[in-house]
């Protein structure tokens, strides 16, 4: 008798479209989600209060106070670092700190179809740099110190699911490994998973069945869906194999943006020019990294209270005191990366031939394992830089552009966290701006979201906030439940 594990499948870009399309088909629906989540944030929540990084218990300073550790040796360090680097006609120098954790992270989803629908297994989940409390996370989202319980605290729900070889059947709809923030982060990587579960599971306290389609509409709302989440939806296949029926205008946003999901319509340029693109950059960028005592940086203060800028740019790091319920441990200590003001991430798009396109660059960060990754048009916190200041200073091309876009060229505005267990209180507000008046300047080029899906299958092409920004496009192609 033929299994069901072996049926062959609809179409998995069929089926991504009935998702995002649909309005659930698990009561009590997203008005019964919103319910829940007033009731988890009852029980789950963090209390985080900044303090001295002298005074946390956990953590100390290394012998000759060349960086930040965990009494048990696990979990991340915050290190020194000099960072090198070199490309066509520029050379440039940095000290910074740095959180270097190697070990590969997991962020994991669970799916099962319901009356035809996949629907997603979502954790609310309160991490201690939220701002808001309560995200929606992956059903595992974990550390490897974390799921091998270095912290002493409780087994993470579904973890046996992504790591057990004789788990119940499933199909993989992607698995990658991904990158993390190249500024903050030192050559850090995470799998990044979706797995189509066969049986029923058990659905916990806290966890929640959701189509692509109600968790569009979440992302619209402020530090509503974490950062993981939005890297690993990104991931998804977002192909087309047929030609798509967009509803409304034939000439407008949402047909444009379904047409990009699908090869057929073609793309400003070939996948092969593409590829030369990102090989060209890569092979002409150098980056090396020396590890330096953090009371050694270069423009730095390594103090009691923190480690900070002497200009106060860019970011600090702090400690901080969490008080948490829901979670496996209920009280601990760490360092945090602080970054100040509110970021701006922005893609620009456009319509070639009825076909929208994403204008992206090559931007090469300092902790990136494999050089320069493709990013978001403007990747920026425009508190550091300056209108008119000296080379490396100056603001990045398009940002003001950005900001100023007129209210009818504005497609997606909501502001969204970065990841709230190793950055305090970062947002950033995620722009998508449609202009048919911009050119692609020098270094930049136009991609189709079906070129960018293909580029998304492997491993660091896309870095973390361009992901973060597909997530958002893709939710565009939801229709109002």
């Amino acid at each position: 008798m033929t299994t069901l594990l072996t049926q062959r499948p609809a179409s998995l870009a069929a089926r991504l479209t009935a998702s995002v399309c649909s309005a659930g088909k698990v009561s009590p629906g997203l008005d019964g989600y919103r319910s829940a989540l007033r009731h988890d944030a009852d029980r789950m929540w963090t209390r985080t209060t900044v303090k001295p990084l002298a005074e946390l218990r956990d953590w100390s300073r290394t012998a000759g106070r060349s960086a930040i550790a965990h009494r048990s040796g696990g979990f991340f360090a915050v290190i020194g670092a000099r960072m090198t680097m070199s490309g066509p006609g520029r050379t440039q120098t940095w000290d910074q700190p740095i959180i270097s954790q190697p070990e590969v992270g997991l962020l994991g989803i669970i799916a099962h179809e319901f009356d035809g629908v996949l629907h997603f297994l979502m954790q609310n989940k309160a991490e201690p740099g939220n701002r808001n409390g309560i995200q929606l996370s992956p059903t595992v989202q974990a550390t490897r110190s974390n799921f091998t319980r270095v912290h002493g605290g409780s087994a993470i729900p579904y973890l046996h699911h992504f790591l057990d070889p004789a788990a119940p059947a499933f199909r993989t709809l992607t698995d990658v490994r991904q990158s993390e923030h190249g500024s903050w982060f030192l050559r850090k990587r995470n799998r990044d998973v979706v797995i189509e579960v066969i049986d029923d599971i058990e659905v916990r306290d806290g966890f929640h069945w959701l189509t692509l389609g109600q968790i569009a509409e979440l992302m619209q709302v402020d530090d509503m869906v974490n950062m993981e989440t939005r890297s690993v939806l990104s991931c998804l296949p977002w192909f087309r194999t047929a030609e798509p029926q967009a509803a409304g205008d034939p000439a407008g946003f949402r047909a444009a943006l379904d047409r990009s999901c699908d090869s057929v319509w073609g793309s400003a340029h070939s996948d092969t020019e593409i590829a030369s693109w990102i090989t060209r950059a890569r092979s002409e960028h150098q980056v090396s990294v020396e590890r330096v005592p953090l009371h050694r940086l270069s423009g730095w203060t390594d103090g009691p209270d923190r480690v900070a800028r002497n200009d106060g740019r860019y970011f600090e790091v702090v400690g901080v005191d969490v008080e948490a319920g829901g979670r496996e441990v209920r009280t601990w200590d760490q360092p945090m990366v602080s970054a100040g003001d509110n970021g701006v991430v922005a893609l620009v798009v456009r319509q070639f031939d009825g076909v929208l396109h994403v204008l992206l660059q090559l931007r090469a960060e300092g902790g990136s394992a494999d050089g320069p990754e493709i990013a978001p048009t403007v990747q920026c916190n425009p508190a550091n830089y300056l209108a008119d200041g000296p080379d490396g200073d100056r603001r990045p091309v398009l940002l003001d552009r950005v900001l100023s876009a007129p209210a009818g060229q504005i497609r997606y505005d909501t502001m969204l966290s970065d990841e709230g267990g190793r950055f305090f209180r970062i947002s950033h507000r995620h722009l998508i701006v449609e202009a048919d008046d911009i050119d692609a300047p020098p270094g930049f080029r136009w991609l189709t979201v079906h070129q960018i899906a293909r580029l998304l299958q492997h491993s660091g092409y896309l870095n973390v906030q361009a992901r973060s920004l597909m997530a958002c496009l893709q939710s565009l192609l939801a229709e109002a439940p």
